[in-house]
């Protein structure tokens, strides 16, 4: 009982050092600026429902004021036979025609997603072949609209999925015929991947326990090799303290720029939200974290890189305002009306 104290002693005085360096390594002010790349996760009433002109111009006015160059506009989801019934996206077209007027050069993107089935559970069959090639019909019917790619959002993906692989070859020959973009979400990548053969060994994909399904550094690769722009969800941290949660953001954006920022453009993903269960997190604090990943960078990525916003139906007028001081370059930070 004696030796457990003292290595229960000697763990929590290891995490004390580690959050004191953490909190001394925060009060440094970040140099790096923001940048023009920059996506916005939006809801799906913009292609489900109609609107005025009025609210497609404001839509517009703020893309353009916040430095968004693309948008991923959820579309699905993905029913279980990989088709996207038509009814639920029947305003899509005015969507389009209204931004290529109010939001000219914005990449219009159709969001894609659903729960892959996992051991039995979930909704989407995706390592059935005939469902994967209806996946693929349905985006020839987005990009017949008008869309100028499209974005998955499928999830559980583990790190030896090969099907959602299959799936974005399949996707890729279809948008690059078409000069389109090709991206998709992944969660953040795993601490270390030494630790994912444990975790499949120990633990069950399906059930109230799982393990987290994030990608190693090879699986990111793998996927950054068949797509146009990677969206990384780093959000949902977790976190008890800014400067904890400050260093999570760093730190991804710091390993996932070095891994894929000079094969593909990367959007690192920040919360406009801020439920009551992840403590510190919030849009400043993931902003602030993230430059301070960019600098310590050893060179800037070959490749356009930037955030993802999620989302538009939870950022506020106040948040757009500490996004902009957060994180646009000096020059962009500014009005533009609508």
């Amino acid at each position: 009982m004696r030796r457990i104290g003292w290595v229960a002693a000697f763990v929590a005085g290891v995490v004390a050092i580690f959050v004191a360096q953490t909190w001394v390594w925060w009060q440094a002010d970040p140099h790096a600026r923001g940048t023009t790349t920059n996506a916005l996760w939006a809801r799906h009433q913009w292609v489900g429902m109609a609107h005025t002109d009025a609210e497609y111009r404001s839509l517009g006015a703020l893309l353009r004021q916040n430095a968004i160059s693309d948008v991923f506009f959820h579309a699905g989801p993905i029913a279980a036979d990989g088709s996207v019934p038509p009814a639920l996206y029947a305003h899509a077209g005015e969507l389009i025609r209204a931004m290529r007027t109010y939001a000219p050069g914005v990449h219009l993107q159709a969001y894609l997603g659903q729960v892959r089935r996992v051991d039995g559970e979930g909704v989407l069959p995706l390592d059935d072949p005939a469902v994967r090639a209806r996946i693929v019909r349905a985006d020839k019917d987005f990009l017949d609209l008008g869309f100028d790619g499209i974005h998955y959002d499928i999830e559980p993906i583990y790190p030896d999925d090969s099907a959602f692989l299959d799936l974005l070859d399949r996707t890729r020959e279809l948008t690059r015929a078409r000069g389109r973009i090709l991206s998709a979400s992944l969660e953040q990548l795993t601490l270390a991947d030494a630790v994912q053969p444990l975790f499949g060994a120990l633990v069950p994909r399906s059930g109230p326990v799982r393990y987290p399904p994030r990608p190693t550094e090879s699986y990111l690769r793998k996927v950054a090799d068949r797509v146009d722009q990677v969206a990384i969800m780093t959000y949902d941290s977790d976190l008890p303290t800014g400067s904890l949660v400050g260093r999570h953001f760093a730190w991804h954006t710091e390993r996932t720029l070095e891994l894929i920022g000079d094969r593909v453009t990367v959007f690192m993903g920040v919360p406009a939200y801020r439920p009551l269960t992840y403590w510190a997190e919030d849009l400043p604090t993931a902003l602030r974290g993230i430059r301070r990943g960019l600098d310590a960078l050893p060179h800037r990525p070959a490749k356009p890189f930037g955030v993802g916003v999620y989302a538009d139906w939870t950022t506020s007028a106040a948040d757009w305002a500490r996004y902009r001081a957060g994180w646009l370059p000096k020059a962009e930070n500014r009005h533009i009306p609508g």
